[in-house]
């Protein structure tokens, strides 16, 4: 998430009323999650198993909970709870904008394209030419749609992504302040849920074609001309190439890839990164002949067993 304008080390530090390390004027653009930074962008870490990821990363400001050597070219935030202070900058920066319309005045909505009744178009939504949203659609402020979209009834997308930190009082949410972008030609069916991104976009390629009843996690980005069939539950931060097919009742962990041109049959659990151009089956995940072949030398156990008696 880019800001509108520059700011200062100084400026955000007063903001999150924190301790800093590094030049005053040091420049801030923007804020990320680490698999997104650039330079410019703070990025937070509380754990110290992912310290040294967050400091070698991209980003040239982090958020910290404790005071450490600041890297070259970088600075430093010094937090005792860099998560709430990251909600922080995103409800400031980012702020929750409230409608009392059905289509907000800053929504753009291309020529020759059709909104059916009950749909909600929120703030600074930008939708293109020449598609068809049906009734009872939510599409979530900054949501970005190409030309020749169809999106079909009671599908949400730009809900808060599923990203929470456990505490003695239950559990805090991480505040979503990013998008999703959907592409030109694109089909969604009914009732599919598009998380937007933390920081950044969950997107959806050019000519990829969503069934009902798809799930898409948060800073998700799915490739041009994929099939994804229906019950299919993609987690965050996975990276879908093009042309990839998935059948019916897949479900994904988070932060994997999954190849260009893969199919992945009806009930697989995609536990891992997996190449493209194979076909997958099974969870774990394999390839399905491989796959196939273990299940068909199971159900010779019991002729195996009889035999050794």
């Amino acid at each position: 998430m880019k800001f509108q304008k520059s700011h200062s080390l100084q400026e955000i530090a007063s903001l999150l009323n924190c301790k800093f390390i590094g030049d005053k004027d040091f420049q801030v653009l923007g804020m990320n999650e680490i698999h997104v930074v650039e330079p410019g962008d703070i990025v937070f870490v509380d754990h110290p198993k992912y310290y040294d990821k967050a400091l070698q990363s991209a980003a040239t400001i982090v958020l910290i909970n404790k005071e450490v050597d600041c890297p070259e070219g970088k600075a430093l935030l010094i937090s005792d709870d860099p998560f709430r202070d990251f909600n922080i900058l995103t409800r400031h920066f980012k702020p929750f904008q409230f409608a009392n319309v059905a289509i907000a005045p800053s929504a753009e909505i291309g020529e020759g394209t059709i909104i059916q009744p009950n749909t909600f178009v929120g703030n600074h939504v930008k939708i293109g030419k020449n598609c068809l949203i049906h009734s009872n659609v939510s599409i979530y402020d900054h949501t970005i749609i190409g030309d020749n979209v169809i999106i079909h009834a009671g599908t949400i997308l730009g809900a808060d992504a599923f990203y929470y930190k456990k505490r003695p009082e239950g559990f805090d949410q991480l505040v979503s302040g990013g998008r999703v972008v959907i592409e030109d030609n694109v089909g969604i069916g009914a009732l599919c849920t598009i998380d937007k991104g933390v920081t950044g976009d969950t997107t959806i390629g050019a000519g990829t074609k969503l069934d009902n009843q798809v799930h898409v996690g948060h800073d998700t980005v799915i490739g041009k001309k994929c099939l994804i069939a229906s019950q299919t539950g993609i987690a965050g931060c996975v990276i879908i190439e093009d042309e990839v097919t998935m059948w019916g009742q897949v479900g994904t962990t988070s932060g994997i890839t999954i190849g260009s041109k893969a199919v992945v049959m009806g009930q697989t659990g995609v536990t891992k990164s997996v190449e493209g151009g194979k076909s997958y089956f099974g969870t774990p995940i394999e390839e399905s002949r491989e796959k196939l072949k273990q299940l068909a030398n199971i159900k010779k156990i019991p002729e195996i067993l009889s035999k050794l008696k």
